[in-house]
């Protein structure tokens, strides 16, 4: 009876193991369906990992819970020794963020990410190359849309609208007992001129005569025009109606040598005063300054402005704003235009995740705006945030350009 229970004990295990490998055998037969073969490898499930937060894994497209960009997909061994051999060789890796910080051997970032390693057959570098680009030391480049949204990458349509460029500069209301003294003088020439007319000696003709040209130039220099001088010479007018207008004020304003291409005679210009909060006083330049005052690089201009209850008062100091409408021009976000040596550039996106450096020559700045004279047509998209990450890229797609064609970096070949 013993040997009975026994054997049937040794009976019962041996058929669990058998239903326990006719199970493996079975799971194992249905994971092997779930895979497909293509050319002979396996593919494998797809995973998918947050490029910024690697722990995240998912067998499905999604979202990151944590940053909520855009999970990638991660390749598998096979495909990914595959693919490495379709990619050259491995030239050197580079930081996932920063494309100017490069390494010879792998390592990871300050947050923990992997460099990318770069080929002499990368897909993005053979894309560079077609889009080209004309700054020198820099090509065109591809970025995925994931990168492009992990550095911030902002666009804007270059476009032909109206340009205003605003001016500012320090001023006083003009008091000059200089310029009185001057148009004295010039007026007491004039006179003597008159009564020199009949003398007998052509010297004397001639030092009366020297003497107003030389008084006149002295009121041009000093900004007054020749309409204004010429009216000094009727005999019922005063020096003082011209430095003390009534209900009115003169303006002095200095210019900057570098904005002075967009200020004309008859400009308007708006004046304002701390003493007067709140109010502005309108009017027209009458005159610009020949000569440039070479210590502060500036020019003089003199305006006349309206000051009927007199709260302008001689000598007070005043803020100049000056309007110059410059009509339609074809222009950029300011933030959008870099600079290189004596080179403007920028990026255009000629498509989906290409960029390309393009040299361009910049007339008028405003403080959001800038126009472009060539180099962009209108239409086109360029890059308005995030240019120097690119810049960084595009340098350095330009290096592997030169380490392809067996060139050493620097060492163009002429």
């Amino acid at each position: 009876m013993m040997f009975s229970i026994k054997k049937f004990q040794a009976v019962s295990i041996i058929g669990a193991v058998l239903i326990v490998i006719l199970a493996a055998f079975y799971i194992g037969t249905q994971v092997n369906r779930g895979m497909t073969l293509a050319g002979g490898s396996v593919h494998e499930k797809a995973i998918y990992s947050c490029p910024m937060h690697p722990s995240i894994l998912s067998h499905e497209p999604g979202e990151c819970p944590i940053c909520h960009m855009n999970l990638q997909e991660v390749e598998n061994h096979a495909a990914s020794k595959t693919k490495k051999s379709q990619k050259g060789r491995l030239l050197f890796y580079r930081h996932p963020m920063r494309s100017d910080i490069t390494s010879e051997t792998p390592q990871k970032d300050e947050m923990g990410m992997d460099f990318i390693p770069v080929y002499e057959n990368d897909s993005e570098q053979d894309e560079a190359s077609e889009i080209g680009g004309n700054v020198e030391g820099r090509a065109g480049f591809s970025l995925s849309a994931e990168r492009q949204q992990m550095i911030g990458i902002t666009t804007a349509r270059a476009e032909r609208k109206s340009l205003q460029l605003e001016i500012r500069a320090s001023g006083k209301v003009a008091f000059d007992p200089e310029l009185f003294t001057v148009i004295e003088e010039y007026r007491q020439a004039l006179l003597s001129r008159e009564e020199m007319k009949e003398s007998p000696y052509p010297s004397l003709r001639q030092q009366s005569d020297d003497l107003a040209k030389s008084a006149r130039t002295k009121l041009k220099l000093m900004g007054l025009v020749d309409a204004q001088i010429n009216k000094l010479a009727a005999r019922e007018s005063s020096a003082m109606d011209l430095l003390l207008p009534k209900g009115k004020v003169w303006i002095y304003a200095e210019v900057y040598e570098f904005e002075m291409a967009g200020v004309k005679v008859n400009q308007r210009i708006e004046v304002s005063t701390p003493s007067l909060p709140g109010k502005t006083f309108l009017g027209d330049i009458t005159s610009i300054s020949p000569i440039l005052n070479d210590q502060s690089r500036t020019l003089r201009i003199l305006a006349q402005v309206p000051n009927p209850d007199g709260e302008l008062k001689p000598d007070a100091f005043v803020n100049v704003k000056i309007i110059n409408d410059l009509g339609k021009r074809l222009v950029v976000p300011t933030d959008s235009v870099l600079h290189s040596g004596n080179e403007d550039f920028l990026f255009v996106v000629k498509s989906e995740g290409q960029f390309e450096p393009r040299s361009v020559t910049v007339g008028f700045k405003t403080p959001r705006e800038i126009e472009i004279l060539s180099g962009v047509k209108e239409g086109d998209f360029v890059v308005t945030a995030a240019n120097f990450l690119l810049d960084s890229e595009a340098r350095l797609r330009s290096v592997v350009d030169e380490m392809k064609r067996g060139q050493a970096p620097g060492n163009e070949k002429k």
